[in-house]
């Protein structure tokens, strides 16, 4: 028998704000997170790019320097966003053995990793700290929480890129359906604002280089948009079957009525310009919903402002809505957050959350002059998404063909 899933806590630490208020917040009045860098990386290693959205709230401000000292960035974000959930969530009683962990990064510790390597080529094995795998590996932010909250039922971790958190969301509905838990914490972390990835992501002329006016550089849709811009930070869920957060007591946010994930097995780095695998993606989020096309009345789009990701974007949504997607609204959140990689799509399903439970559509800035071969209903300023139930989906793509869509409905 299915059941409902539903979220009860919300947390997030993001390039707008340390916690889900202010993030949520500065989206709805159209701030960027954008700025910037304080360094001389781009002087010194010659990268053409010299800002990105840092973390607005460091995490060394929100944790004791103890507890740091044996994470990395990105397990750092992680704990934040996942502690600001659970309090969120009223801190739920359950078993130890009915509490799992669905986590999710795209890369990992890499701060943890090139500090590790400058250490060993410049002062020597035995400085080389003894944490530094367990800080390096990918599913540290999952391991960090399990043992934060004594999550016994798993500790699952997902990384497909930017794919990832939204994965690690769908795979916490299916188990919960499954029965392997009552309460799973869900979301995704990154921290790689970094020369290395910098310079990597300026190569494939992938990233914006409007150095000269960085809040703006992130423009999703618009007809001069040249990349992406990097952020950081990490977005958590508490999710759980209804008939738990009912038993308990617990407020509940909205439902997360299915997920879809698929592959195009297309290219390493490009999207399947004929959208197939990110549309079918579509399908079968709204086919474990029990939904319809026609009744989605808001996209929260994954519309990271490349030219050429925006644009397979819009066919993937063409191909599964047909001229219906020109009167849905489409919200692209990342003109104000950057893209966080791993973490961006936990990041956008909690504003697609906080859309349907305000409903209201937030904001997609710097869009000037729309594109004429991507015409969406774009939203550019806050705007009412009406009475009755609504159902939303939230988009996430990555590197290697993955494609994560999550079907979220409002109570």
């Amino acid at each position: 028998m299915t059941k409902k899933i539903v979220v009860t806590g919300l947390g997030a630490t993001s390039p707008i704000g340390g916690n889900v208020t202010d993030t949520w917040k500065a989206l709805l009045a159209g701030e960027s997170g954008t700025h910037t860098l304080d360094n001389d990386w781009a002087e010194t290693y010659g990268i053409p790019v010299n800002f990105a959205a840092r973390a607005l709230v460091r995490p060394e401000e929100m944790m004791e320097r103890q507890e740091a000292k044996r994470l990395d960035p990105s397990a750092q974000f992680a704990l934040i966003s996942a502690r600001e959930a659970w309090a969120d969530a009223g801190a739920p009683s359950v078993a130890p053995e009915r509490l799992g962990i669905d986590y999710a990064t795209g890369i990992g510790g890499l701060w943890t990793l090139l500090d590790a390597w400058d250490t060993l080529r410049e002062k020597g094995s035995r400085r080389v700290l003894p944490l530094t795998v367990p800080m390096l590996m990918p599913n540290a932010a999952s391991a960090a929480i399990s043992m934060a909250f004594e999550a016994r039922a798993f500790a699952r971790t997902v990384a497909s890129a930017c794919a990832s958190s939204t994965e690690s969301i769908a795979n916490a509905y299916e188990h919960l359906q499954l029965g392997l838990a009552d309460v799973i914490i869900a979301g995704g972390t990154e921290s790689a604002i970094h020369p290395i990835t910098m310079s990597s992501f300026s190569s494939m002329q992938a990233l914006s280089r409007r150095n000269d006016s960085p809040e703006t550089a992130s423009r999703p849709y618009n007809v001069d948009r040249d990349g992406f811009v990097m952020g950081e930070g990490a977005a958590s869920v508490v999710m759980e079957t209804e008939e738990h957060a009912l038993a308990r007591g617990a407020h509940i946010y909205a439902e997360i009525a299915g997920g879809g994930v698929t592959a195009d097995s297309y290219h390493i780095t490009a999207n399947d310009p004929t959208g197939r695998g990110a549309a079918r993606a579509i399908g079968l989020a709204l086919e474990q919903a029990g939904a319809d096309r026609d009744e989605v009345m808001h996209i929260n789009a994954h519309a990271t402002s490349t030219p050429v990701g925006d644009i397979a974007e819009y066919a993937a949504l063409k191909a599964f809505f047909g001229d219906r997607i020109h009167s849905i609204p489409v919200s692209a959140t990342k003109g104000a957050t950057g893209h966080l990689l791993g973490g961006t799509g936990a990041l956008e399903a909690i504003f697609t959350i906080l859309a349907l439970r305000d409903r209201l559509a937030p904001p997609t800035i710097n869009l000037t002059d729309q594109d004429p071969e991507i015409p969406l209903d774009v939203v550019t300023s806050p705007r009412a998404l009406g009475d009755g139930p609504l159902l939303a989906i939230s988009n996430s793509f990555g590197f290697g063909g993955h494609n994560a869509v999550l079907a979220i409905r409002s109570v």
